[in-house]
């Protein structure tokens, strides 16, 4: 990973410009996505908390044993898309997708989304919740940072100090004092990592984020149901685990992936990907607030660390 110290010519992909004239450039890229700045940091602030309760909620119930892995993701895309669905009709809108779309475009989005979902609870059964949150977004880091630069983008000294920092701070919080994770949680963790990684990449030109949306869940559905008709044998669930899949499904997956898509188109893929490094001390946080866990010193140095690195990537002058 290169950094870039020296001034540049301006690139349409340069983010956050400090030159007032680049600037006016991006404001007007990000009014033609549709989303004005305001909307774009309350939508990213709602997608990144429902993300640390997600995994809150994916924990809980499967911690406890009180849902299998395969049944936990069904019920969370099924709910998913049936309140997505409903909520497309209701607006007006339509779950088909747009005239001159391809099938394929449809099929690798809810690939990934399963590709996601499945592995994330498959991992979260012997896993902590802070631990699955460092693997996952550092891999969803690696996967969008990399696909910006692949595509000619560059990161700058500041970036790069400021994703250092970040990655410190979430090291600080997951790593001492917790249990090593066994190596097949960590690598189904880093599937779903990749997968978010690239689902969240291809959010960006996916269209009006509710329809969008509704049509992937309802598209990856059918791959969870072959996954617990292969795995039906193993199937167990309580009215507590399912009540909890159904809130992670309908609430903090469906509505809170439809506000992640609709802030996409106007940010960054690198810094999309760093914001979300914010999301695993988020979750600590709502732990301690709902789940009555124990502040930890490892918390209170790491949170000001991960949010003064995504502050100085994000934020930072540029020269």
């Amino acid at each position: 990973m290169s950094t870039c110290v020296q001034p540049r010519p301006f690139r349409r992909d340069s983010a956050f410009p400090s030159d007032p004239e680049e600037r006016a450039v991006d404001d007007s890229h990000a009014r033609s996505a549709g989303v004005p700045a305001g909307r774009t940091v309350a939508l990213t602030l709602a997608a990144l908390v429902s993300f640390a309760l997600n995994s809150l909620l994916c924990r809980a119930a499967l911690g406890a044993g009180l849902i299998d892995a395969v049944t936990f993701t069904l019920v969370r895309l099924a709910t998913g898309a049936a309140t997505l669905l409903l909520l497309a009709r209701a607006s007006g809108g339509s779950p088909l997708p747009p005239r001159g779309t391809s099938r394929s475009n449809l099929v690798a989005s809810a690939t990934a989304l399963f590709l996601y979902a499945l592995p994330f609870s498959l991992a979260y059964r012997r896993m902590s919740a802070g631990t699955g949150a460092f693997v996952v977004f550092c891999c969803v880091q690696i996967t969008m940072i990399g696909a910006d630069l692949i595509s000619g983008g560059r990161l700058w000294r500041r970036e790069v100090l400021g994703l250092g920092l970040a990655l410190l701070g979430l090291a600080v919080l997951t790593r001492p004092g917790l249990e090593s994770p066994d190596l097949p949680s960590v690598a189904l963790m880093g599937v779903a990592g990749f997968s978010w990684g690239i689902y969240s990449l291809r959010g960006r030109s996916g269209g009006p984020a509710l329809e969008a949306t509704a049509r992937n869940f309802a598209a990856a559905v059918p791959l969870a149901l072959v996954a617990w008709v292969m795995a039906l044998s193993s199937v167990r669930a309580t009215l507590s685990g399912l009540a909890l899949a159904t809130v992670s499904g309908a609430l903090t997956s469906g509505l809170g992936y439809v506000a992640w898509y609709a802030a996409l188109p106007a940010l960054r893929p690198k810094h999309a990907a760093l914001v979300q490094l914010s999301v695993p001390p988020l979750a600590s946080v709502l732990g301690i607030l709902f789940l009555h866990e124990q502040l930890t010193t490892r918390l209170l140095l790491a949170a000001p660390m991960i949010l003064a690195g995504i502050a100085l990537a994000v934020f930072g002058p540029k020269r």
